[in-house]
């Protein structure tokens, strides 16, 4: 996934479908000079995790 299209599915107030290792996520926050994203999974929204934003997908 690129930096802009995480920072715009963190900032929208829906929940778009994003796979990172084959589970589901939810971005909370990108960090745009580093490309990494702050994301938590949907089953485990206690565990937060910083990933590179090139390993997430945008589910369709």
């Amino acid at each position: 996934m690129e930096v802009m299209r995480a920072k715009q599915i963190a900032e929208t107030g829906e929940i778009i479908p994003v796979m990172y290792e084959g589970k589901q996520v939810f971005i909370q926050h990108v960090d745009e000079e580093r490309k990494m994203a702050r994301i938590y999974l949907k089953e485990r929204s206690e565990e937060e995790m910083e990933v590179p934003v090139r390993l997430l997908q945008e589910r369709n």
